[in-house]
């Protein structure tokens, strides 16, 4: 009886590969280095989908190409359109698992807010991502696939209904679905991706990566890429942030502040604290107050997000008087703050709220 066979590699996905591993890659095959830069633009700067397209590439490395590698994407299962625009994408990945992402047009600036993890491990109270728990992170590939997804669907359909809405993707934020620096190198390695000239071309002062506070990877963040920093705050003291946010435990906020205070800025950079306003929990003007304090001496913004409701969260979204009055608080006291404006909930696209429920929504 003979041996059963070992089971085959898969080929390694193109997609999942900066354009200097790409330039090593062909160089394993033979190749001469530049035609990773060629095959990195097709993969990128042309978005294509087989080794055919690539018709400047020698038919030989084609057919090469086809035996050894493999060119990964994502295709959207669905499009939600919210009555203001914003347009939010039911992501499937090649194993059937889905995430999702949110295209969000406002004033002259279109957003897209892309994925990092399928589900996150972290259990912030207020978030719907965090009941999900983490399912897996997601490839470089797959995370800025879906920059390319939307791409697409700009191209297809540039107003998705809006015809003041027809603009190119301007901005991108890694605060969809999971905690970015939690998939460190593969969140790296999209960002290196996406802001190459040879491909996409996103300048980094364009891109903003958030996370809930994760020390140790926010420096390293801050050492490789000159990236926008999002810290998700959510609180002014160690004993309201622990109650929602299970990280604080490990993090507290005096090391979180002090890694901010050592974060790399570049001229007229600052850090944005994001600060989800519960009722009740952090909304006080006492929690502003102390809020103020911590940040005293930070180049920093704070951008405020009235809670955006999920099934089964016990919180309630606080009145824009409220919210009105901690903003004005913190601005008299030298914080620069402003209050985002909610997108998307009618399709539950709003920030808190990706769980992949796809509630209430129409297709494009």
């Amino acid at each position: 009886m003979s041996e059963p066979s070992p089971p085959t590699a898969p080929r390694p996905d193109l997609r999942d590969l900066t354009r200097e591993e790409l330039r090593t890659f062909v160089a394993t095959l033979g190749e001469p280095s530049f035609r990773g830069d060629q095959i990195f633009r097709w993969l990128w700067k042309r978005g294509a989908r087989s080794f055919d397209a690539m018709t400047d590439l020698p038919p030989a490395l084609r057919a090469k190409l086809a035996t050894t590698a493999a060119i990964g994407s994502v295709e959207a299962a669905r499009i939600d359109v919210s009555g203001d625009g914003t347009r939010k994408f039911l992501v499937r990945l090649s194993d059937l698992r889905d995430v999702e992402s949110v295209l969000i047009p406002e004033g002259d600036r279109m957003t897209l807010c892309i994925s990092s993890q399928v589900g996150c491990a972290l259990a912030c109270q207020f978030c719907a991502t965090g009941t999900m728990g983490l399912l897996r992170n997601l490839t470089p590939s797959e995370i800025a696939g879906q920059v390319l997804l939307a791409h697409e669907e700009l191209l297809a359909r540039p107003h998705g209904g809006h015809p003041d809405r027809d603009r190119p993707i301007t901005n991108l934020v890694y605060m969809g679905m999971g905690e970015p620096l939690h998939n460190y190198d593969n969140v790296l390695a999209s960002l290196r991706i996406l802001t190459d000239e040879q491909g996409l071309g996103y300048p980094p002062r364009r891109i903003t990566v958030s996370t809930v506070g994760l020390v140790p990877q926010m420096s390293a963040l801050g050492e490789a890429i000159a990236v926008n920093l999002a810290v998700s705050l959510h609180a002014p003291n160690d004993d309201v942030r622990g109650s929602i946010m299970p990280i604080n435990r490990k993090w507290p906020m005096a090391a979180l502040l002090a890694a901010c205070r050592e974060f790399p800025l570049g001229t007229r950079r600052r850090i944005t604290f994001e600060y989800v306003l519960l009722a009740g929990v952090n909304d006080q003007l006492a929690h502003a107050e102390e809020l103020a304090h911590a940040l005293e001496g930070l180049r920093c913004k704070v951008n405020l997000i009235p809670w955006n409701e999920h099934a089964g969260a016990a919180f309630t979204r606080p009145t824009m008087v409220a919210v009105r009055a901690f903003e004005q608080r913190l601005m008299l006291l030298g914080v620069d703050t402003t209050v985002r404006t909610t997108r998307g909930r009618d399709i539950d696209a709003a920030c808190g709220q990706l769980a992949l429920s796809n509630r209430g929504a129409t297709r494009a």
